[in-house]
């Protein structure tokens, strides 16, 4: 499901022509709801609550060539979602790979019992330490077209010297997906500043990067918090 603008911005889009037109607000919330495609307001909000929080409908409404960012501050379940998009991508018949600098096998191992999906023991683990763009390009040379790959996480790409700056491989990994019709998901840290009583989940400004990259190179970003799953649209460059 794809939305002209954040879901917020359509809220406060909406509030500003109501008091321009002197309307309801409920009158300017459908109004912008069906300039979005929807019969009204209350089923834009459904559709999108529904289709970010359902690995399967998010998966699906996937286009090749991707590029997903899946953020959140620690203990909110990114990996875990990222893992459930990766089955989901198995379940529709495509294959998946999953790339960790952070978890050991074992420990990915432990999180798919827990899913207890059938699907994940055809699931592709990579733990290695020498995990970067090149490598991951390497390990899916021979991989099918459309394939979903979760890589986790994306601040830990460069944290070698050795490798290239992680504006350099986002590039090279966005050039490769389109080429072979992948999607790439990244499983990303939010900055510790980021206060949920304030903002209740994060968005594309809480996104941490200790080194420059450029956001608009991704064309998704799911943001999770407190159980709750939102879409945001027009990352910042």
């Amino acid at each position: 499901m794809r939305l002209s603008a954040p879901i917020h911005r359509l809220k406060r889009t909406a509030r500003d022509h109501a008091r321009a037109s002197a309307i309801p607000l409920h009158a300017a919330l459908d109004q912008v709801a069906a300039g979005e495609g929807f019969a009204s307001w209350s089923l834009l909000a459904s559709k999108h609550a529904d289709a970010a929080s359902d690995p399967l409908s998010l998966y699906r409404s996937f286009a090749q060539g991707d590029l997903v960012l899946v953020a959140a501050r620690p203990l909110q379940g990114k990996t875990m979602f990222a893992l459930r998009l990766a089955l989901s991508a198995l379940g529709e018949g495509k294959a998946a790979h999953f790339f960790s600098l952070d978890y050991t096998e074992s420990d990915v191992a432990e999180r798919l019992d827990t899913l207890s999906d059938p699907n994940g023991v055809r699931l592709d683990v990579d733990c290695s330490d020498a995990i970067s763009a090149d490598h991951i390009i390497a390990r899916l040379f021979g991989a099918p077209r459309g394939s979903f790959v979760a890589v986790d996480y994306l601040q830990l790409l460069d944290q070698k010297r050795t490798n290239p700056p992680l504006q350099q491989q986002i590039e090279s990994l966005r050039d490769f997906a389109r080429e072979r019709g992948h999607i790439i998901a990244f499983v990303c840290q939010i900055d510790r500043r980021f206060d949920p009583d304030a903002a209740g989940i994060p968005g594309p400004a809480d996104i941490r990067l200790p080194n420059p990259l450029d956001l608009a190179l991704f064309s998704r970003a799911i943001f999770i918090h407190g159980g709750r799953v939102h879409e945001a649209t027009g990352l910042p460059r």
